[in-house]
């Protein structure tokens, strides 16, 4: 790497934060883990995972959280077509090129793999199946998908001042024409996983290959309401003159907008994340102001995490509220349908076959305060039923107790009240003045 090389390496990783002390930095650190530990021990264990047992919650879809889950650091996901980049960004990042740990790439599609990228003392290769045995990892879920999947699955760890601060997923490249079974697991599931439990998505692109396909298209509908995670990363950039980059930038938004429909869209970053010089004759100062903005946006997910966290195991309980609500319509309905010879198998088959009948989505809907979007489709609670018999209920208003109180109140003092006010036990600190001259920060992230 030549000397114009090494100062453009510098400049990009260079990532503005606060200036905190070392004690300062300490004692954030204990406050964080503290609040953390309070998420974890008390507002979900007393008041959500009740109601998913109660309800069976982690028998109807994937948006289960373990323990280890709600401590785990940032996730930063890598989404894309092949070859586009995904790795060598990753590698870029983390300035694994030319060493033993660099990810492996090239032109063909090289990564069949979900590669989880972590930090540890000493650098070592993880098998996804001891990586799902172990439940002092968020990723023990994942043994769900089946011994396909985890043969798909490997985590390296290697020491690193990001990786102690964010996770980093790498995912196998789009390739349209392949089909879910030659997969040999479910994918659209596996990448809505990952997706659930993201904090920041990098959608890369290659110039080159703006097409749009049906896998690409599920994808987009897997990440809606998470817009506000997604960043589009327009790699590559520099194989293009700026003329033919204004053109290519036009068509991905022209590509995008049906997929992407939000009055605000997301950011898209321009540049060439790799080690090499920028070719010449291109606008190689809007490439290193775009680098800066993306680890500055990086450094914002890391400095969030908090917030971030609060906002998952929210939303999380969102999910297992309107279950519970969704069950206990289902089952006043069943209750007030059921007469003294009626058959109960009859009965609540036509419940569950035709649900809209019995307005039991639309009463859901005008109880708890969220979009039909949010809901899941009745064909789900249909195959939910079918393995969980209604009998094996009770109704939420007998889901109370003299010392615990009731499941509904808990879990909805939860997401109105205890969660939210978290946040404001988090001290805000105000923003520094930088004095005009002074230095651009040196970027923490990197090796020394």
């Amino acid at each position: 790497m030549n000397s114009s090389m090494l100062t453009r390496w510098t400049i990009s990783l260079c990532i503005h934060h606060r200036n905190h002390s070392r004690e300062q930095s300490r004692l954030d650190k204990r406050v964080l883990i503290i609040l953390l530990v309070l998420i974890k021990e008390y507002i979900y264990h007393t008041a959500i995972k009740p109601v998913e047992q109660a309800y069976k919650y982690k028998e109807l879809r994937q948006h289960e959280v373990s323990d280890a889950e709600i401590a785990s650091k940032p996730m930063v996901l890598f989404l894309g077509p092949w070859s586009v980049g995904k790795s060598t960004m990753i590698n870029y990042l983390l300035g694994l090129h030319d060493t033993p740990q660099e990810l492996y790439t090239g032109a063909e599609p090289t990564t069949s793999e979900y590669t989880v990228i972590m930090h540890g003392e000493k650098v070592r290769t993880i098998e996804g199946i001891v990586m799902a045995a172990d439940s002092s990892r968020s990723f023990s879920p994942l043994e769900k998908f089946g011994q396909g999947f985890l043969e798909k699955l490997i985590g390296i760890e290697m020491p690193h001042k990001l990786l102690e601060r964010v996770t980093l997923v790498d995912t196998p490249g789009i390739i349209e024409n392949r089909k879910q079974q030659e997969r040999g697991y479910p994918y659209n599931e596996v990448c809505q996983w990952f997706i659930d439990r993201a904090d920041l998505i990098f959608l890369v692109f290659d110039p080159t290959k703006l097409d749009v396909g049906l896998e690409l298209e599920m994808l987009f509908r897997q990440m809606k309401g998470r817009e506000s995670q997604i960043r589009i990363i327009l790699n590559k950039a520099d194989n293009l003159a700026t003329q033919d980059l204004m053109r290519v930038y036009g068509a991905l938004f022209w590509s995008m907008a049906p997929l992407i429909n939000v009055t605000e869209p997301p950011r898209v970053y321009v540049s060439s994340f790799w080690p090499r010089e920028y070719a010449t004759d291109t606008i190689q100062d809007l490439f290193m102001k775009e680098e800066i903005s993306l680890l500055e946006d990086l450094n914002q997910v890391i400095e969030n995490q908090l917030e971030n966290k609060i906002a998952f195991v929210r939303q999380h309980a969102i999910r297992v509220r309107v279950h519970a609500l969704l069950v206990d319509r289902y089952l006043q309905t069943y209750y007030e349908k059921l007469g003294w010879f009626a058959d109960p198998d009859e009965v609540f088959h036509d419940i569950a076959a035709d649900p809209d009948r019995f307005y039991i989505f639309k009463s859901v809907l005008a109880k708890a305060n969220v979009s039909k979007f949010d809901l899941p489709e009745p064909e789900v609670y249909k195959d939910f039923f079918g393995v969980n018999p209604v009998s094996g209920f009770k109704r939420l208003e007998s889901q109370c107790g003299w010392t615990g109180g009731c499941l509904l109140q808990k879990i909805e003092k939860a997401i109105g009240e205890e969660l939210p006010d978290l946040l404001s036990t988090e001290e805000k600190p105000k923003a520094e003045e930088k004095p005009q001259g002074e230095e651009k920060p040196k970027n923490r992230w990197r090796r020394q």
